[in-house]
């Protein structure tokens, strides 16, 4: 068979081939490497085959013989353990037959609950006595006597069911991007907690319906020993919440697995509308608003700088419709201190999709606020948001609160540039802070923040009255594609922020497209969007 035909064959095989290493390991790193035995077996094979009748068969039998290899390889020699207990494996002895059954016995084990596990361990491996077992677990001889009876039947149960790995465990999602609102504690936010390929796909599993342990290891195609550990911790850091019938569901915010480009572009459409609306009626109160703060310094001296930011701040943060949804639950609140509303995006299909749109928007992504306190400068406070009017790159990650700490040191003569201090200096040139002449390169204003925001005045009632009904259709007829659990934080989030970065990003380049503001210079763009509030200006 030529290199071609190959190919293409391997490339329409690959899912069964996983979907059959998948059926036959107990997790996906097990799965991840017989799939990978398996094709490049498959593939070797075909290239020096002349011809094959029966590509299915063919493709079977390999699979076969490879997963026989593998189970020789890796299951005799090591045994499955089951909470770090290993079972004793004289297969040689064994014939195939037996050797099946022996696994599946181990399969079924596993699924038992971690003390009725323990306890058939103790029995029937370690040979251990009933009177024996209750000393050691402070549990009385009936009860070890009802588990061990009740092991029993369950053990025979599974042995004629036949369980089937659910959606997930042939095809578990991938994450495209986390996000989080709130602070995302000392570990980081959610992408350190579902960054994981398994973590995030049990958290998935109940998302939609509550599940319990046994019924998440089903759905994902392993054992619950395998994840008992990673629930645990889920728990105990608020990814999951154990519900009645020791079921879990999560608060997590997925993104809906469909999206109707028609309904997201009426969406725009409506945010374009409202956004000319605050050009004409709320911009000219914003700048009047200000035009009295003086002791600021902007680095090139085109005060358009402060005036685009005091806009995106009042657009992002003073137009809110206001919600009286109760979101407490939606609040996670992680062992590191963390205490936020994550969100996942996961690939999505358009639901509509002989649909085309009558406009090409562009990009309106921002990282959101981000404030940074110093406890080392009381004083100092700044606040940025990151879009594509900035140049800075990293978001919430690269925005420390150390970068402006090294600012004002350099500010008010703390710090030189010396050799001691070549990293404090070497970081701000590289967040481009300071030039290479050491000129200081964003904004700094002497005057507190909250002063500052406050004047900042908020929208009228008037004019949130002229769009707040079509924020509210539209929040539940998005809320329709969330599961049950979610609708609160969805209705709330699409209604109380209909005005958010959006629609900011959307003034501003109405702003910077009708000549308000003329073009950013490649150097005020460090600074486009960031405020920093101390009580000392550079000189």
């Amino acid at each position: 068979m030529n290199k071609q035909q190959a190919d293409e064959l391997i490339v329409q095989y690959l899912p069964k081939i996983y979907g059959f290493a998948m059926k036959k390991a107990f997790s996906y790193q097990e799965a991840e490497e017989l799939s990978s035995d398996i094709v490049a077996e498959v593939y070797l094979s075909m290239l020096s085959a002349k011809e094959i009748v029966n590509i299915d068969g063919y493709v079977w039998r390999i699979s076969e013989h490879v997963y026989s290899k593998f189970v020789s390889s890796k299951k005799k020699r090591e045994g499955i353990s089951i909470d770090g207990m290993d079972f004793p494996d004289d297969t040689s002895v064994w014939d195939d037959e037996v050797d099946s059954e022996l696994d599946l016995l181990r399969r079924e084990i596993a699924f038992l609950t971690q003390t009725r596990r323990k306890i058939v361990y103790s029995f029937y491996y370690e040979n251990k006595t009933i009177s024996t077992i209750t000393k050691e677990m402070g549990i009385p001889e009936g009860t070890i006597k009802w588990h061990l009876n009740k092991a029993k039947n369950d053990l025979k149960e599974g042995f004629i069911m036949e369980r089937k790995i659910g959606k997930l465990g042939i095809k578990p999602i991938e994450a495209i991007g986390f996000s989080h609102s709130g602070n995302p504690g000392s570990n980081g936010g959610t992408e350190h907690y579902l960054g994981n390929k398994l973590n995030l796909n049990i958290v998935y599993s109940v998302y939609h319906t509550p599940k319990t342990l046994t019924e998440i290891a089903e759905e994902l195609g392993v054992t619950p020993v395998y994840i008992e550990d990673t629930v645990a911790e889920l728990v105990a850091n608020g990814f999951l919440v154990e519900q009645a019938g020791k079921r879990y569901t999560t608060y997590v915010c997925f993104n809906p697995e469909t999206y109707s480009l028609e309904l997201k572009d009426k969406r725009l459409q409506k945010k374009m509308e409202i956004a000319k609306l605050l050009v004409r009626e709320y911009v000219p109160q914003i700048r009047a608003a200000i035009a009295d703060v003086k002791d600021i310094y902007i680095p090139s001296g085109n005060r358009e700088l402060l005036e685009a930011a005091a806009i995106f701040y009042a657009v992002n943060n003073k137009c809110n419709l206001g919600s009286k949804i109760d979101l407490s639950q939606y609040w996670i609140k992680t062992l590191a201190g963390g205490n936020f509303i994550p969100y996942v995006d996961i690939p999505a299909t358009q639901s509509d999709p002989d649909y085309v749109s009558p406009q090409t928007f562009p990009h309106y992504w921002a990282c959101g606020d981000m404030n940074r306190w110093s406890e080392k400068y009381p004083l100092i406070h700044a606040w940025s948001v990151d879009t594509r009017y900035s140049s800075r790159k990293g978001a919430w990650k690269n925005n420390l609160t150390s970068d402006y700490e090294y600012l004002y040191e350099f500010m008010t003569g703390a710090i030189e540039n010396t050799p001691a201090n070549k990293e404090k200096f070497d970081r701000l040139k590289a967040r481009g802070y300071l030039t290479e002449d050491n000129k200081v390169n964003i904004m700094v204003m002497r005057d507190e923040a909250k002063a500052f925001f406050a004047k900042l005045p908020s929208l009228s009632e008037e004019i949130k009255k002229t769009f707040v009904d079509y924020a509210l259709e539209h929040a539940m007829l998005v809320a329709k594609n969330y599961p049950s659990q979610m609708r609160d934080l969805v209705v709330a989030r699409y209604v109380g922020s209909f005005v958010d970065s959006t629609v900011a990003l959307m003034v501003m380049d109405i702003l910077y497209e009708n000549g308000t503001f003329r073009p950013l210079t490649e150097r005020e763009k460090v600074t486009s969007n960031l405020l920093m509030f101390c009580d000392q200006l550079p000189q």
